[in-house]
């Protein structure tokens, strides 16, 4: 018996010679429309064992048949190649959960150069798109296409944003051979996991510095590309492969004026919780409250006095003293200072003359900002979550969080960006700001 095999409109089409019948399994289904069998495409590797092992002859003709010859220049070090070493082992898919700074491109490039197939990087931002493209130009010295900022050009090595691959992945699925999703913890979004059910390629990796989400969609990123097969921390790293770091949590008093706002604030929320009989201990408990505001006034009113104690404590004017304490005492090194809210990120740049980077900063200037800290013209920025990740961040030792939430990848990726090694074997350091006797010690628990 033999099957024809063709990638067709984000499915896996089977057709089997007259006569004969498409093997039964359970991932397969006759398409109503046409009358064909059917797999889904990213079923396409397990789809092709089935098959051998039944010994059914396919003539498959999913995939170009084409192989590239790459190589590189990277050296890996012992725990890129272990990486990649679990990987492999794992037929080829998988999620690597590695430090930002620790170098999972490099395990990325040496897995393209060891397979030789056509390869499809979907990243999450612009900014990586671009970081991304700039690397394997240099690395391959070879044509990289590019699907997003405003360019769709497909070359047999392509870097696409989640968007854009969201919308094409249909029409490409059956190009690539090899699929390396950046930030992999972004396709697990209801959205975005359509580009993995849609490609047929048979070699998946996932990169990301945190891989497990609160909402539990890790789990369909393991169905899409793989489970975690690789994981290492930032303190197995730190000293000789990224730098040794300290953190450093500074607890400030809110002033008299602070403090009875907060506590009328944070008393009306509580009051709210404890007569609704609402526990507030997880995301769901969340949701009930949001969902009650829409018609009780004092659900309402709980949702925005949580709102007022979190401001409160989040932007106390005693961080704004500390951090000018902490400033001063780092005249010389390379500072990034972290906020939640974009006013607050305002107010600092005007007190401490600093360059601010938020989410209504143009591409232009954020690339010249960045371009100035790189060079040493500036040697400290302050911004409201745009550079956790996705963007391409200059080295800095020193990092202020004055702000944030509980997501432990927020401060992950807020301790990633001061851990490169540096030549010098300098310490780097994360200061936290806590308000004291406030909800937000319980907020800083979580994500540590």
């Amino acid at each position: 018996m033999t099957v024809t095999l063709r990638y067709e409109d984000g499915t896996i089409r089977i057709d089997a010679d007259s006569g004969d019948s498409v093997p039964s399994l359970p991932f397969v289904e006759e398409d109503p429309r046409s009358g064909v069998a059917r797999a889904p495409a990213y079923r396409y590797a397990q789809l092709r064992r089935v098959l051998d092992g039944c010994g059914v002859d396919c003539d498959d003709r999913v995939l170009p048949d084409s192989s590239l010859t790459l190589s590189t220049t990277y050296d890996l070090r012992e725990y890129q190649r272990d990486a990649l070493d679990a990987w492999r082992s794992n037929s080829q898919r998988g999620v690597l959960e590695l430090p930002t700074g620790s170098g999972k491109t490099v395990v990325a490039i040496a897995a393209m150069v060891e397979l030789g197939v056509p390869t499809l990087v979907v990243v999450p931002t612009i900014d990586l798109l671009e970081q991304w493209r700039r690397e394997l130009e240099t690395e391959f010295e070879m044509p990289i296409g590019q699907f997003g900022g405003g360019e769709q050009t497909r070359e047999e090595i392509t870097v696409s944003t989640y968007d854009s691959a969201y919308l094409r992945a249909d029409e490409v699925g059956g190009n690539f051979g090899f699929v390396v999703f950046d930030e992999v913890h972004h396709l697990g979004g209801e959205g975005y996991q359509d580009i993995g059910r849609l490609l047929a390629a048979p070699a998946r990796m996932g990169l990301t510095a945190t891989f497990e989400r609160p909402d539990g969609a890790h789990e369909a990123i393991e169905e899409l590309v793989g489970s975690r097969v690789y994981d290492i921390s930032a303190d197995e790293l730190a000293g000789e492969h990224l730098a040794d770091y300290a953190i450093r949590r500074v607890e400030v008093e809110l002033t008299d004026e602070e403090r009875e706002r907060y506590e009328d604030a944070q008393g009306t929320f509580v009051d709210y919780l404890r007569t609704a009989n609402i526990t507030f201990r997880s995301g769901s408990d969340y949701q009930r409250l949001v969902k009650r505001s829409g018609n009780d006034p004092r659900a309402r009113e709980a949702l925005l006095a949580k709102q007022r104690a979190r401001d409160i404590m989040m932007n106390a004017d005693e961080k704004v003293r500390e951090l000018g304490r902490i400033l001063d005492r780092h005249r010389e090194d390379r500072v990034i200072v972290f906020t939640a809210h974009t006013d607050l990120v305002y107010r600092l740049s005007e007190r401490f003359l600093l360059p601010a980077i938020t989410n209504e900063t143009g591409a232009p200037e954020r690339r010249e900002i960045l371009g100035r800290f790189r060079e040493g013209t500036y040697s400290r920025v302050v911004t409201a979550n745009v550079l956790d990740e996705g963007v391409d961040v200059p080295d800095a030792n020193v990092a202020v969080v004055l702000s944030g939430s509980g997501s432990e990848r927020e401060f992950t990726q807020r301790l990633g960006r001061i851990l490169r090694p540096k030549d010098d074997g300098q310490v780097a350091t994360l200061y936290e700001l806590v308000s004291a006797e406030t909800a937000e010690e319980r907020v800083a628990a979580r994500r540590r």
